[in-house]
């Protein structure tokens, strides 16, 4: 058995922080297709998503930083330990794991960067009322707001796991570049 371990909202767009877009959607639906090509050889793992279990839904956009201030550190180990144990047990041949660009827990190799200081955390409890309109508009005013930066970085949960199984594939998932992300993915799935 192979095993490809995979961020959740990139198979339900439901869990992005805002809801669902035209990207997650398209995502989702391309992904779908490319593990219908699977075939019995791989399975695929879609750990609990850390922001969610953190915050839960709808939340605002937040970095790196921001999640790290909220203790996002303990939510990324408890993962991980499941991750670990899925592993021990299943003892898979071979293990991917496959993260979002620019994510602040599931960046694998780049994640939002902000000053946590200057963060409006009252904006948690907001979000939770806003309709699916007005949180668009609110998610771009905070990024534009915060001045939030794409760094070379992985998010909190990767930099865990990177630590834990070091000997995994990692690859991160673009959703600005949706086709050349399925490509990476695929030459690494179905050509292996």
């Amino acid at each position: 058995m192979k095993l490809l371990i995979i961020a959740p909202c990139l198979l339900s767009p439901f869990y992005v922080y805002r809801g669902p877009r035209e990207k997650e959607y398209k995502t989702a639906e391309e992904l779908r297709k490319l593990f219908a090509q699977l075939g019995d050889e791989w399975q695929v793992l879609a750990y609990p998503c850390p922001e969610y279990e953190l915050i839960g839904w709808p939340r605002p956009p937040m970095s790196r930083e921001a999640y790290m201030h909220l203790g996002m550190v303990e939510k990324a180990k408890t993962i991980a330990d499941f991750v670990g144990r899925v592993l021990t047990e299943e003892r898979p041949e071979k293990v991917v794991f496959l993260g979002v660009k620019g994510s602040p827990t599931c960046g694998v190799f780049h994640t939002s960067s902000s000053n946590p200081e200057s963060y409006p955390y009252k904006a948690v409890q907001e979000f939770f009322y806003l309709s699916k309109e007005e949180r668009l508009k609110r998610s771009k005013e905070l990024v534009e707001g915060q001045k939030f930066k794409l760094i070379p970085r992985e998010g909190i949960l990767f930099e865990v796991l990177k630590a834990r199984f070091p000997d995994a594939v990692y690859v991160e998932f673009d959703k600005e570049d949706i086709e050349g992300s399925l490509k990476r993915l695929k030459s690494l799935l179905v050509e292996t």
